[in-house]
């Protein structure tokens, strides 16, 4: 039997450390995607790669991290001091922006726990200026890096450091990024070495494991009070940013008793763009989703895995297989999966699910010369959207949802790091959908530039509007606009455009689903 008060003490300890460490290297970060929008995660992982606790970042790193971290020891043995690095997407990396720094943390001789973060660096080399292209495949993408030894025994290896930062436009800041997950994980090493200092080391290794297994109860009473059936949904991304051909995400969720299965099999085969998820992409997804149905006191770690059985076909876009391209992936599928499967929930439990979100990240990668600091440049951000409207109440305005977890970043830090200036920065009124509840606003954000500059925008929900629930209206979809001295023109969800100084970028964000009918007889209203 496990002391319930010592069970809440360590999942405090635990999840306080990874939170340390992510404090730590947002403070310690050059790049304002870090430092400002906090685009990272940092997690404590068992001897065997098992998450025992992540931070409260981007949920997109709930599945995927402990697939690179399980990666990683099969690839390769980590001594005392080492750290690995890695970004392949199909070793458990999301995209190739995202790098992976793993640690191992030694109690005397032995290997007994993993530390982790990973940071979404804006740019790792590519085709185009940010390493988010509308490219056909991985080898466009940027420079892919399998599990390798960042630093041995403590020390940095310059070799492999050199060869990375030779690859990318923006190398001193990328030096920067890398040297602030470094420390990061050093402090989790020297925070769990006190905790086993302190308590015996079984005393720890027996409460990661307790909480391991609380939280996979916890999923399964979440799975348990959902009423048994199959609920199936399907919904779109506009396309895959090469041709209009929409594509399909199809789930079938069974539940039986205490035990989910998810099943993406009716999904799109993969693609030819950058709008492919890999494996750990989907799971990472669905985990969040069943993570949202528990309570919240429920730990985030490996547990929350064991009572859902995933089935993705490996080459669907779901699951796509090397070369694929996956850029897109990571920020725009996932957010799709999240709708289809909320949307298949609802179906079952109506009172607990929201309508849709904005649906997408708003990706905007922005890149050029500063001519003022004589060097490349490399902009990168998430737009957020309004949220979905649920029974008992109304969405929020320009927020980030569901996959990611980050902050658009302030107009002073923008326009202090880039030549850039933000013109408009607003809540884009009238986007959310009508209902019983609104659906949140999106957000208008309109940045100039100062010189002439490369943009990219991977973004979705251009065609699809955000789905209401219970006879809610859909959100407006979003608009990406080109205001030029010439014109002003849509340029639809995704696209590549070499713009002049002085152009303008205006990015309209989608906003929530409404939810339910402003009816009298509408069972919510009567609720309410």
């Amino acid at each position: 039997m496990f002391d319930p008060i010592k069970l809440e003490i360590f999942k405090n300890i635990f999840s306080s450390i990874a939170e340390e460490m992510g404090m730590a290297l947002c403070r310690s970060a050059y790049s304002p995607n870090i430092k400002e929008r906090r685009d990272y995660s940092c997690a404590l992982f068992d001897a065997k790669g098992q998450m025992v606790a992540q931070a409260a970042h981007l949920p997109i790193h709930m599945g995927s991290m402990p697939y690179s971290v399980k990666s990683a020891i099969k690839a390769i043995r980590m001594d005392k001091g080492d750290t690995i690095i890695l970004n392949d997407p199909f070793k458990g990396g999301t995209h190739l922006p995202d790098l992976t720094m793993i640690s191992p943390v030694y109690i005397g001789r032995t290997l007994r726990f993993y530390v982790a973060n990973r940071a979404h660096h804006a740019d790792i080399g590519g085709m185009s200026p940010g390493s988010l292209p509308l490219s056909r495949e991985i080898f466009q993408e940027g420079v892919r890096i399998p599990p390798l030894k960042l630093a041995r025994k403590g020390s940095i290896q310059k070799d492999l450091l050199e060869l990375i930062l030779a690859n990318v436009r923006t190398p001193e800041e990328r030096e920067g990024d890398l040297m602030a997950q470094f420390a990061a994980n050093r402090l989790g090493e020297r925070r769990l070495m006190e905790v086993a200092c302190k308590y015996s080391y079984d005393e720890v290794i027996s409460y990661m494991k307790a909480l391991q297994d609380y939280a996979g109860r916890m999923t399964e009473k979440a799975i348990e009070d959902i009423p048994d059936g199959i609920y199936s949904f399907e919904d779109f991304l506009d396309n895959d940013g090469l041709s209009d051909t929409p594509v399909r995400i199809h789930v079938t969720v069974h539940i039986k008793g205490r035990r989910a299965k998810i099943d993406f099999s009716k999904s799109s085969p993969q693609i030819k763009g950058c709008m492919n998820a890999t494996l750990a992409i989907t799971l990472s997804a669905v985990y969040y989703v069943f993570r949202c149905l528990s309570p919240l006191d429920t730990p985030s770690n490996e547990g929350c895995m064991q009572p859902l059985e995933v089935i993705a076909p490996l080459g669907t876009v779901v699951n796509a297989q090397f070369p694929a391209a996956v850029a897109g992936g990571n920020i725009e599928v996932s957010q799709r999966i999240v709708d289809v499967l909320l949307g298949s929930l609802s179906r079952a439990v109506s009172h607990r699910i929201p309508a849709a979100s904005s649906g997408s990240m708003n990706n905007i990668t922005i890149g050029g010369w500063n001519s003022k600091e004589s060097k490349m440049f490399t902009y990168y951000e998430t737009i957020a959207g309004g949220s979905g409207a649920s029974c008992d109440r109304d969405g929020v305005d320009a927020v980030h949802t569901h996959m990611t977890n980050t902050m658009n970043t302030p107009i002073e830090a923008l326009e202090n790091a880039y030549p850039l200036r933000v013109l408009r920065y607003e809540i884009r009124k009238g986007s959310g959908g009508k209902g019983l509840q609104k659906g949140g606003c999106g957000i208008r954000r309109d940045i100039q530039l100062l010189t002439d500059c490369e943009v990219t925008v991977l973004s979705d929900r251009r065609k699809f509007p955000p789905y209401g629930l219970q006879g809610g209206s859909p959100g407006k979809v979003g608009e990406n606009i080109l205001i030029s001295k010439k014109e002003t023109r849509d340029l639809g969800g995704k696209f590549t455009v070499l713009a002049k100084k002085g152009d303008v970028i205006s990015i309209r964000t989608p906003g929530g689903g409404g939810f339910g009918k402003r009816s009298k007889d509408n069972e919510y209203a009567r609720k309410i």
